[in-house]
């Protein structure tokens, strides 16, 4: 199997990655919003969102 970040030959430690360093990389990519779900629907706007409950 091979790295989805590098393509190198994966380490059962990182499976499914080669290394920490490239599922630190996944993980920026997720956390960054870098990798993202395609979707139909048009991005919400925020007066269409409910108002917080109030404590």
């Amino acid at each position: 199997m091979a790295c989805p970040i590098c393509a190198r030959e994966t380490d059962p430690r990182y499976r499914p990655f080669c290394s920490k360093r490239c599922a630190d990389i996944d993980l920026a990519k997720w956390l960054t919003g870098s990798y993202a779900i395609p979707s139909e629907e048009p991005p919400e706007d925020e007066a269409d969102l409910p108002d917080p409950p109030r404590q």
